[in-house]
């Protein structure tokens, strides 16, 4: 019997699950035109026979739609699908015989719009622009009546005419209204080209107001001048506009060169009366999209949306299509949508992409080699389809000042297409590295050179480390400080931090290996303990506070310890010695040599030992030369490993020995690349300590807020059924006429009831300790983001507009922003270029904290800028313009 049961059981195992009628029509909806696809799969390249694929069934889905009763559809929001789901909604407007009753296809388009309408209300603006894409579809199929479609884009660009409207929502609603124009234009133009020129004309205006927010986040650095159109990229609405004038001059003829239009070939429907779109208003901004102190991911939404966008171009017009033409944007717009909405799944996402060309006109792109050839393929653009896809999704990943999504998604998807085809996406990827290589000596972005450099690393890890460093080798000769050799420096770095040391020197050149280059160090990135060596005079003392670490002896201990050693080191005969801060130097050093073993070692010495550095961090003078000198001494000790400074200052600011402040002017003032020694300046390794610092005390302030929010919820609660309960003891019998005494009894006791109810809200106000101290929690995690804002505006100013009293100015921060010293920048040395450098990460530290700055804009700008109010210094005002625009931009 048990035998039985087990094999029923495996039986049950094995059986295909049950899919009802409605899963089998929602399947055959979503995987329309892959019928075939696993027999082509292996070649994509064949677009004519992917293109025929999904028209081909488009007549076997009609009839399954029509057989289907009862029949529920809901459009898939797959870019590349929209033309071949508009045609099916034409298929279904086919008369159905019966006199009266309305088509199938307008059963289904009515329940459509309410899905439309529905992402509207939500401010949903992906899925809105899609839908809007399906609408435009329809209406050069005759499905959609041209003046309702006129009138839903028209609704979008009133959004551009409100007061105050933010970047982010004026660059949404641009690209719902241009996009649904595009398509839709062949139609929408014959009916009204007033209107139509009044849409370009709103997009125009906007874009108009746009200029200086493009000058700051353009993808290559020009500090010399106000011009925003770069040879090598372009921005999105830029792009927009001009792909409307061109289309607008010709009628839209291009419009059936450039959009798919399945529905083309279909007979015209006599007598069909057109869908008419009911007339929309679009939402103002939610509170979701103002507050960017809710939460963190809010904050950082608003952060990447509310500038203009550039895409860095990184081939000819011949290889990858032209974004500034109808046919190149609508390449760009469906691979870019294609990527956003499979973010979820790269791997999905990597075939999608190298299948495209079956989603696409014919002849678009360049078949792959050894592709099965049906028929002749048709002539047509012959693109190369991988380093389109290449092109888009690094463009889409270097983007100022942040990428919509986490770098590590567009490096793990270029990594899936490299496995699916690496013959031909691999050749593709090594073409972009060295474009891109070669755009670092002609102002590229130090953010974009950053993000560079970490692609590169994380891709030739998944590839075995194997790239023609040789070719670079000849870059040597340039000055240490020269982007070029930075970008080395710091992509070796990222591979060691990957990988280990050892295997990473191999794969270098002898030229690169060599300890002149500069390009990495002949030992591993390991731990310097100052005391290590038996002639170093405090050798002994360490020793000792090390055997204490290793006998794990309570912090207490330790600190008793520390009395006696000052004692001694006061009547030592080593000279004059600062007590204080060779005790800290030694405890600290000593401490972080316990725990370099392993991650889990350094944060088991810390938590067993914070009493201890609270104590060595108020010895001193002051709180801030102690804890000041912490820092130094944490970084002398992992001075051949950055990657670690970053961790510990991460670490001692999230147990508090330390605050963001005082990483941010222990950067400016010690950091000066770990005793490169030279002019004060900032790289890449400085600007991820501040960053740590700045995202640690704006991400505190984020969660006190937070905790207050459901504190003063609770708070509301509380009253509300303090009310409540009021008002039950309150309820009398209303059918019984009360005697004087009842009367009497009655308004006591509502005298009562509303001195409860006061005295409850009192007591909620004023005896809730755990809001009030929430509330002076905030106050104080507040002053500090403040704080650390301002030490680091102060300290860029120090860096690029000092003055005679500065220690250690840099004299050329002036020079380098002239245009004179630009075109001679062949001859600059290390400090031109640390110059240089530093007005990067300066932009990037407006841009990328503007949500923050704003708040404070005012007191900063008094605190940092009032001393240049008279001044005719080009650095000042450089610094001012910047601040300016990041501060206005919203």
């Amino acid at each position: 019997m048990e035998v039985e049961t087990l094999t029923d059981d495996y039986d049950d195992r094995r059986r295909e699950p049950f899919e009802t009628p409605e899963d089998k029509l929602k399947t055959a909806i979503i995987k329309l035109g892959e019928v075939v696809r696993k027999t082509l799969f292996n070649f994509p390249g064949n677009a004519h026979a992917w293109a025929q694929d999904a028209v081909e069934e488009l007549p076997s889905l009609h009839k399954q739609i029509l057989d289907f009763t009862p029949w529920n559809v809901a459009i898939v929001s797959e870019a590349f699908r929209i033309p071949y789901y508009a045609a099916l909604i034409r298929l279904l407007h086919e008369p159905s015989g019966e006199e009266g009753k309305p088509t199938l296809g307008r059963l289904v388009l009515e329940d459509f719009w309410k899905g439309f309408q529905m992402y509207l209300d939500k401010l949903e603006w992906r899925e809105t622009r899609l839908c809007i894409q399906f609408f435009a579809h329809l209406t050069v199929a005759g499905i959609v009546s041209p003046e309702s479609m006129v009138a839903l884009l028209q609704a979008f660009t009133a959004v551009l005419e409100g007061f105050n409207v933010s970047h982010k929502r004026a660059k949404r609603a641009v690209l719902c209204a241009a996009e649904g124009l595009m398509i839709g234009g062949p139609s929408l133009k014959p009916h009204s080209p007033t209107s139509v020129s009044e849409i370009i004309s709103a997009i125009q205006a906007f874009n108009d107001t746009t200029a200086s927010a493009k000058w700051l986040v353009r993808p290559t650095i020009n500090l010399f001048s106000d011009a925003v159109t770069i040879e090598n990229g372009d921005e999105v609405l830029d792009t927009i506009l001009h792909t409307l004038k061109v289309l607008y001059d010709a009628d839209f003829a291009q419009i059936a060169d450039s959009f798919p239009q399945p529905y083309s070939n279909f007979p015209k429907l006599e007598h069909l009366e057109p869908f008419d779109l009911p007339l929309v208003l679009v939402p103002p901004e939610s509170d979701i999209e103002l507050d960017v102190s809710t939460n963190t991911e809010e904050a950082a939404q608003v952060k990447k949306d509310e500038w203009p966008e550039y895409f860095l171009r990184l081939f000819d017009n011949d290889i990858t299509p032209d974004p500034n033409t109808p046919a190149g944007y609508a390449v760009r717009t469906a691979l870019l949508d294609t990527i956003t909405i499979f973010e979820v799944n790269r791997k999905e996402c990597a075939r999608l992409l190298l299948e495209y060309p079956k989603w696409n006109l014919a002849g678009a792109f360049k078949p792959k080699p050894g592709a099965p050839v049906d028929v002749e393929p048709a002539t047509g653009n012959q693109w190369q389809l991988e380093s389109t896809i290449i092109e888009t999704i690094l463009g889409a990943l270097l983007i100022l000042p942040e990428s919509s999504h986490k770098s590590v998604y567009y490096i793990s998807l270029i990594t899936e297409l490299c496995k699916l085809s690496p013959s031909t996406v691999g050749p593709a990827v090594g073409k972009s590295i060295r474009k891109l290589y070669g755009s670092l000596s002609e102002g590229l972005d130090v953010e974009a050179a950053r993000r560079f450099a970490e692609w590169f690393a994380v891709h030739m890890s998944n590839f075995g480390f194997q790239w023609v460093w040789k070719e670079w080798v000849p870059d040597l000769v340039f000055t240490r400080q020269h982007p070029r050799r930075t970008f080395m420096r710091r992509a070796v770095e990222f591979e060691i931090r990957l990988s280990y040391h050892d295997r990473i020197l191999k794969t270098l050149p002898e030229a690169m290996q060599a300890p002149e280059s500069f390009t990495t160090t002949e030992q591993a990135p390991g731990p310097l303990f100052d005391y290590e060596e038996p002639t170093n005079p405090h050798h002994d003392a360490a020793q000792e506070i090390l055997n204490l670490f290793r006998g794990r002896a309570k912090a207490e201990d330790v600190i008793t310890h520390l009395d006696t050693l000052k004692s001694a080191l006061e009547t030592s005969e080593d000279g004059p010695v600062n007590i204080d801060a060779t005790t800290r130097s030694i405890v600290v050093q000593s401490l972080l040599h316990i725990g370099s073993r392993s991650f889990s070692h350094l944060l088991n010495a810390i938590e067993r030992y914070l009493p201890l550095l609270r104590s060595v961090a108020s010895d001193g003078a002051s709180a801030a030369e102690a804890k000041a000198g912490i820092l130094t001494s944490a970084a002398a000790f992992w001075k051949n490993n950055p990657q670690m400074v970053g961790i510990v200052f991460d670490k001692l600011m999230q147990y508090q020995i330390v605050d963001p402040s005082d990483v941010v002017g222990w950067t400016f003032v010690n950091g000066a690349g770990l005793g490169l020694g030279g002019p004060l300046s900032l790289n890449a390794f400085e600007w991820d300590l501040l960053r740590g610092a700045l995202d640690k005390a704006n991400g505190r302030v984020v969660i006190a807020r937070r905790k207050v929010t459901a504190l003063r919820k609770e708070e509301d609660d509380t009253r509300a059924r303090a009310k409540a309960r009021a008002n039950e003891s309150m309820e009398v019998d209303t059918d019984t006429k009360p005697g004087m005494l009842e009367t009497y009894l009655i308004a006591s006791q509502y005298s009562s009831s509303i001195s409860r109810v006061e005295g409850a809200e009192d007591e909620a106000a004023v005896e809730n300790p755990a809001l009030t101290t929430a509330l002076k929690a905030l106050d104080s995690l507040i002053a500090e983001q403040k704080a650390a804002l301002s030490r680091t505006l102060e300290g860029f100013v120090s860096c690029l507009a000092p003055v005679a009293a500065d220690a250690n100015p840099n004299p050329h921060a002036r020079t380098v922003i002239t245009e004179q010293a630009w075109h001679n920048r062949v001859n600059w040395d290390n400090d031109e270029w640390n110059a240089w450098e530093t007005w990067g990460w300066y932009r990037q530290f407006c841009r990328a904290y503007s949500p923050y700055l704003r708040g404070y804009s005012q007191t900063l700008y008094a605190v940092s800028f009032s001393r240049f109010e008279t001044s005719m210094d080009p650095a000042a005002e450089l610094l001012k313009k910047t601040w300016t625009i990041a501060t206005e931009v919203s």
